[in-house]
């Protein structure tokens, strides 16, 4: 088989960037809800959970920005529907500290008032006593801040309080001096159970695993009778695709010399302005609301690719690449707290505090019945690690001559599909917190592999991937 330096470059290029999206995409994530704070235990009169609280404005009247607040440790649960939750007056507080009664007079106003000089218990229960009926505290700094008890503080408060950052007290402040009617609500929605964005991410990843693992399995037998067909870089998918109908058979097959590349095929000449065109549009057009879905498709395309560059020749290479993954996972979700004070895999994911967007290593869709919003996401890593172990089952089968339901990969695709449900089901158990996918997929599917392997009597021979039979047409 003759290959072009085209596939060589984009060859390198692809395993480059895989192997960067392996080492920081392993994990699946849901949006942080609720905080815990394991330094300031709950105790009675101080056990609330830190919760995000909506906080809808209405300037004059008329319906304005709807800021985003952490609720306190102390005070009563906040309403989570938006239609029981009542719409209050906004009044700044004199003096602005509220370390001391105001000056005002209070008649069911909730109080805006700025942090510092005395503790937040103080400043609820001076508030509540003047008659307040929710206080609002403005962080001194940009984000939010847990508010706790103080270890002897009086917490039978019976007002909600929430933190407010600062650049949402600096508007609403500006707004007051202005002598402008400012009225809030608060509230503080719970996230569905199940979001039907979490059921299309696990489509989309047992379909893209599928694929990829049959895709590469069914390029090596092509490959025993076709030695001259050949695919090129990052344009393999569409390519493959097209040249898989009659009409695009004879550009597959036909190859033009390209300066500095070598031979190209016409289809892959063809293909490549859309591709680039594609992936430049994406870019341009990256921020607006649909831009997940162009991230999507380059990610699967690349996933594809990838996992026909690279192959697992035996389980033996396969247990070791997992079992260094899941515990590389582990640590940089769990771990990394502990050395960087937050897990270092869902900042980098995110693209927290980086003013910019996240890095576009995962396939992610928007949560459509989350009244806070978001996106499921799942790293690549969390589909390319697996899929190779997966394509090299299937490849397992198919030189052995064996059906679906008598080999292996049914099995290993179905734990795989049971792992990463086993990793949603975590996710939703842990109020939304970033999970290591890996941390149950690896034990799902290599566990399965090497357990079945055992009872066949076949551990040896998979685990050197070196089959007793192969199947006829595999010389």
């Amino acid at each position: 088989m003759k290959f072009g330096r085209v596939s060589g470059i984009f060859s390198v290029v692809s395993v480059s960037v895989a192997i960067v999206c392996v080492f920081w995409s392993f994990q699946v994530h849901g949006g942080d809800i609720v905080h815990d704070d394991d330094v300031s235990p709950k105790r009675p009169g101080c056990q609330n959970n830190f919760v995000l609280v909506k906080v809808p404005t209405w300037i004059d009247g008329i319906e304005d920005i709807e800021y985003v607040g952490l609720g306190a440790r102390f005070g009563p649960t906040l309403e989570s529907k938006e239609k029981h939750a009542n719409q209050t007056r906004l009044i700044l507080a004199d003096p602005p500290d509220c370390c001391s009664t105001p000056k005002n007079k209070l008649t069911g106003e909730a109080i805006l008032v700025q942090r510092g000089n005395c503790s937040f218990t103080t400043k609820a229960n001076i508030a509540e006593d003047a008659g307040a009926s929710a206080v609002l505290i403005v962080n001194n700094c940009t984000g939010l801040f847990k508010m706790v008890c103080e270890k002897h503080a009086d917490v039978d408060i019976q007002i909600p309080a929430v933190m407010l950052p600062q650049d949402a007290g600096t508007t609403l402040k500006s707004l007051l001096s202005d002598n402008s009617v400012v009225s809030v609500q608060l509230y503080s929605p719970k996230r569905p159970v199940v979001d039907v964005a979490e059921v299309f991410l696990w489509l989309m990843a047992v379909g893209t695993i599928v694929c990829a693992s049959y895709w590469p399995a069914w390029r090596a037998r092509e490959a025993a009778n076709e030695q001259d067909k050949l695919l090129e870089g990052l344009q393999t998918c569409l390519v493959s695709l097209l040249s898989s109908f009659r009409w695009f058979d004879r550009p597959a097959k036909s190859f033009v010399k390209v300066p500095f590349l070598g031979a190209v095929s016409s289809l892959t000449l063809a293909v490549s302005p859309f591709c680039i065109t594609f992936g430049v549009v994406w870019a341009v057009y990256r921020q607006v609301s649909f831009a997940w879905i162009g991230q999507d498709i380059l990610g699967i395309a690349l996933i594809l690719t990838v996992l026909q560059i690279v192959r697992v020749p035996n389980l033996k290479v396969g247990t070791v690449l997992l079992t260094c993954a899941f515990l590389y996972d582990i640590f940089w979700v769990f771990f990394s707290k502990m050395l960087f004070h937050e897990s270092v895999m869902i900042v980098v994911a995110r693209g927290d505090r980086s003013g910019e967007d996240g890095i576009p290593m995962l396939l992610k869709i928007p949560r459509m019945f989350d009244p806070w919003g978001g996106y499921s996401i799942i790293g690549f890593g969390d589909i390319m690690l697996p899929g190779l172990l997966l394509a090299f089952s299937l490849r397992y089968d198919w030189l052995t001559n064996r059906n679906l339901q008598g080999g292996y990969f049914l099995w290993v695709m179905t734990a795989y599909g049971l792992g990463l449900l086993a990793t949603y089901v975590a996710l939703n158990l842990m109020d939304g917190h970033g999970q290591p996918a890996l941390l149950y997929i690896v034990p799902f599917t290599l566990c399965t592999l090497l357990t079945l392997a055992k009872q066949r009597g076949e551990l040896k021979n998979i685990w050197r991937g070196q089959p007793e039979r192969l199947c006829p047409h595999v010389e």
